[in-house]
């Protein structure tokens, strides 16, 4: 740009400066506060709904390891239709909607639902979310759960002890997925090895914990087996299918952690 154009644009601007300052000079002083105390108050109120949604607990995060079907159990409840075959997400996949048990009833508050990607290098964006989290859902793939029982109880683990979590004491739903396959394990199967592998991890885990002093938070009772009765926080078990659009019970834990 040259220096006459520079020299240009600045004479531009005074003129509209001047022009701005002797329409403020014309406008009377009550009106001129007035307007000022407009547009601080609209300023703070802005400010003030963006914290509040930052903050608000009404979000319920699906977790668990990569396959268990979380995606398929977020699409499901999106909308209201069973899904085939596998959806692997590597991204947040995130909707506010009714629940479909509730779609014919009148003034249902929607809920927001975030799908967080399980492998283990995405795992991370679960803090994200955890700040607005409501409740958490831990799908487990009652089918593949054998081979995948230290990993799950380890990811588990991790979510148990963060402080969030606890300090919050965030309600968890330990959802067992895959119901209708006859080969699908029990719920209380899962559940009572999920138990025996989180105990085993408790000396580990509660040494580097008691190393670290940013990380003051442990999991059960010390000197007794771990039973998730020990938890600050609600945890509940419930079973489901994405394939055949069973999701009664995750809706049910949903609704009665996001009111109406």
């Amino acid at each position: 740009m040259g220096k006459e154009k520079i020299e240009e644009l600045k004479d531009q601007t005074q003129k509209w400066l001047r022009e701005a300052e002797a329409l403020v000079d014309q406008i009377p002083p009550a009106q001129l506060y007035a307007a000022i105390g407009v547009v601080l108050l609209t300023v703070f109120l802005f400010f003030i709904t963006r914290l509040f949604k930052r903050t608000t607990s009404d979000t319920i995060v699906l977790t668990g390891l990569s396959g268990s079907g979380k995606t398929i159990l977020f699409y499901e409840l999106k909308d209201g239709l069973p899904h085939e075959g596998t959806v692997t997400s590597m991204e947040p996949n995130e909707g506010t909607f009714i629940l479909p048990s509730e779609r014919a009833k009148r003034k249902i508050k929607p809920v927001h639902v975030v799908d967080v990607p399980g492998h283990s290098r995405l795992r991370q964006k679960l803090e994200e979310f955890l700040p607005q989290a409501a409740a958490i859902v831990f799908v487990v793939d009652g089918v593949e759960f054998l081979p995948n029982c230290c990993a799950a109880s380890e990811y588990l683990y991790d979510i148990l002890t963060k402080a969030t979590v606890v300090r919050k004491k965030i309600p968890v739903l330990l959802l067992w997925n895959k119901v209708d396959k006859v080969t699908a394990h029990s719920k209380e199967f899962i559940k009572k090895q999920l138990k025996k592998e989180i105990d085993k991890l408790r000396p580990s885990r509660t040494a580097v914990s008691n190393a670290d002093i940013s990380n003051e938070i442990t999991l059960g009772t010390p000197g007794e087996p771990f039973s998730f009765s020990q938890c600050q926080n609600q945890i509940v078990v419930g079973e489901a299918s994405g394939l055949t659009g069973e999701t009664c019970q995750l809706e049910q834990f949903i609704r009665a952690n996001v009111k109406r």
